[in-house]
């Protein structure tokens, strides 16, 4: 089966081609350029070089969230239209499983975290098990006191990978706690996560690819804030 994966959920975006399960080609960037603009370029780019024609895909995954709900969007629309234009299977996962694949090397807990803002993370903490992720806990967005706490109470340091690395670390750190962080290769998304995550997941259509944000965006959030009665009391 080949597969074309689409990770865009944070500030990088790649793409990925893979044949069950083996790792063809891989397109990744880090601009400032928005993802609207990059991930269908990319993805025309990578089949071009490998000599592959969009409809020789199999099926397509993303990275449905959490994550930027920018991003999120992007990718999802990216694939439904793919989807819907080939007549081909999708399949949306979990950004923060498809990081966890970032692990598989360093074996043991492996703790992907994204910035959610508002003191949280998103997060997700997996054990890694006969070479893949095995789930300890559900998608989440997390305070880092209770994360911290959690981590605490494992029986190893976990591996810390994603864009709230760094400000996980931190905290961990003065909280001393053991951990290690992914190097730079790794501590980013990769649509090549994406693509092994899905194996496993039974593919769907078009129509039933949606985005996954765990969350009320900010303007959502303000929306219904203003919405709230106003109180009268005296």
């Amino acid at each position: 089966m080949l597969m074309l994966a689409f990770e865009s959920s944070a500030k990088p975006a790649s793409v990925a081609l893979v044949r069950d399960g083996e790792l063809i080609a891989q397109y990744s960037q880090y601009t400032s350029l928005t993802h609207s603009r990059t991930l269908l370029p990319m993805a025309e780019a990578l089949l071009k070089n490998c000599e592959i024609g969009i409809s020789d895909v199999d099926m397509f995954a993303v990275a449905h969230g959490p994550g930027s709900f920018t991003g999120i969007r992007i990718g999802v629309s990216t694939v439904k239209g793919l989807a819907w234009a080939t007549e081909k299977p999708c399949s949306g996962v979990s950004t923060l499983e498809a990081m966890a694949w970032n692990g598989i090397s360093h074996g043991g807990y492996i703790c992907p975290v994204m910035d959610a803002r508002r003191s949280q993370v998103y997060n997700a903490l997996f054990e890694i098990r006969d070479g893949r992720p095995a789930r300890l806990c559900e998608d989440r967005p997390v305070s880092l006191d209770d994360l911290s706490a959690e981590i605490r109470a494992l029986s190893s340091p976990v591996f810390i990978l994603g864009d709230g690395a760094a400000v996980t670390a931190s905290y961990l750190s003065k909280a001393g706690i053991s951990f290690e962080t992914a190097p730079n290769n790794l501590v980013w998304q990769s649509a090549w996560g994406v693509a092994m995550a899905a194996l496993d997941k039974e593919p769907g259509d078009a129509d039933s690819l949606k985005p996954v944000y765990l969350r009320l965006s900010q303007a959502e959030r303000e929306r219904l804030e203003k919405e709230k009665p106003a109180n009268n009391s005296v």
